[in-house]
């Protein structure tokens, strides 16, 4: 038994199967040391870095588009109820201020008949007049003006031509006569103003120019 283990011992095969075990186990990569741990965590530091803060910068960008939405939002919100309180009215201002001008009407025709009618037909004429100032109060409380141009330069953004009137001594193009007031609801037309236009007299003059004042 003595003399197995030490042939065992000496054996060369078993000498050269350990020497290459050895040799594997201690001989380095073909490619140089790969990597360790704390190299890699090193590497994908930088890069987790810069898609951090890009993710951070789309997030910002698209938290500003949104603030800037809402505000246009807001505002164009404002603006809408604020023309709807004004504007709102425009279909029954038309009804009402046809009935402005027939209380009008019954005016001029009471006044163009001559003379202060007495009793009860002075009592009605004074009830429609105090109609007519209550309802234009009315009107304007909502912002429902009457305008009428006699004497304006015609316009056709607030006028309606119906006729022309030849007048020598008017510049041409003036408003000489009203036919039907005008109404203005907020700052837009609701109604123009029915007009007679004067014709062939002179042309307005033109504003003088700064500068030619200035040289003159």
């Amino acid at each position: 038994m003595t003399d197995m283990s030490a042939a065992n011992n000496n054996d060369p095969t078993a000498e050269s199967a350990a020497g290459v075990a050895a040799a594997a186990t201690s001989s380095p990569s073909p490619n140089g040391p790969g990597p360790t741990t704390g190299d890699r965590g090193a590497l994908a530091a930088p890069a987790e870095a810069t898609a951090l803060a890009a993710e951070a910068a789309d997030l910002k960008d698209r938290l500003l588009r949104t603030l800037a939405e809402m505000e246009n939002l807001r505002r164009r919100t404002e603006r809408e109820v604020a023309d709807a309180r004004v504007y709102g009215i425009t279909g029954i201002a038309r009804d009402v201020v046809g009935a402005a001008d027939n209380l009008r009407r019954a005016l001029d025709a009471a006044r163009d008949a001559g003379g202060m009618p007495d009793g009860p037909a002075k009592s009605l004429l004074e009830g429609v007049e105090l109609t007519e100032r209550e309802l234009q109060k009315a009107l304007e409380k909502h912002k429902v003006i009457r305008f009428e141009p006699k004497g304006a330069k015609f316009d056709p953004n607030f006028h309606q031509a119906m006729f022309e009137v030849p007048d020598p001594h008017v510049p041409a193009g003036s408003v000489v006569q009203v036919v039907q007031s005008g109404y203005m609801i907020g700052d837009r037309v609701l109604r123009p103003a029915l007009v007679g236009v004067s014709k062939g007299g002179p042309r307005a003059a033109p504003p003088e120019r700064q500068d030619e004042k200035q040289s003159g």
